[in-house]
């Protein structure tokens, strides 16, 4: 596999702003796969802190599942408000990220990060208050200890979890349910579509809360 660093459009202010405005709701990633008509949708990920919920563009990296290595040279590349997507591809022997990585992302100013693999020193990175989201835990460190390369990484390419594909510059909304992917080609009308959702289930919550039947329910609604 080839090394490879590219580049990519990040969303505007203005749209990554819109989609912010959600994380104020209750399960924000549910409301856009919700607007997606179900797409997007990763889950089996967990957050080290429950109430985490966060927003940002997709920097993403492909690690190949038979030859880790360690990817912090590639935070170098990354700006401030990305949020990095490592593709582990479900790898669990081997941490590809810890508190150092963390504490580096946090200094970068990178909004969180998503691990589809293990990840270690989940105590301190609790403690540090970052965003992040992993597959699962392994004491053993990343295998630059072992023989020191840092190559070959793919970094800005299309990487799949749990079957969704992510590209760089997609738009990323995660919390406590799960992460949910907007392709930055359609961002801006699954942000109205949210925003539409977001209204409805606000409205649903009052009627049922005045004494709505499920019969009422559908009726004004249909399929809640």
């Amino acid at each position: 596999m080839k090394t490879v660093y590219n580049d990519f459009t990040r969303p505007s202010q203005e749209l990554l702003a819109g989609y912010r405005e959600i994380l104020a709701e209750y399960s924000p990633s549910c409301l856009v796969v919700d607007a997606r008509h179900r797409a997007g949708a990763i889950g089996g990920l967990r957050p080290v802190r429950r109430e985490h919920r966060v927003v940002g563009a997709a920097f993403t990296v492909d690690l190949h599942i038979d030859d880790l290595v360690d990817c912090m040279p590639v935070l170098r590349y990354a700006q401030p408000g990305d949020l990095i997507i490592l593709a582990c591809h479900g790898a669990m022997r081997t941490a590809m990220w810890g508190a150092l990585m963390t504490t580096i992302c946090q200094k970068a100013e990178i909004v969180a990060g998503i691990v589809d693999g293990a990840v270690r020193d989940v105590d301190e990175i609790y403690d540090l208050d970052f965003p992040l989201w992993y597959r699962g835990t392994v004491p053993r460190a990343s295998p630059t200890q072992v023989h020191s390369r840092t190559e070959p990484v793919r970094v800005n390419v299309p990487v799949v979890i749990d079957s969704e594909v992510v590209e760089p510059g997609d738009i990323v909304v995660a919390d406590v349910n799960g992460v949910a992917v907007v392709p930055a080609t359609s961002a801006a009308d699954v942000l109205v579509r949210a925003h539409e959702q977001m209204e409805k289930e606000v409205v649903v919550r009052k009627r049922i809360s005045s004494g709505a039947s499920v019969a009422d329910l559908v009726a004004e609604f249909g399929h809640l």
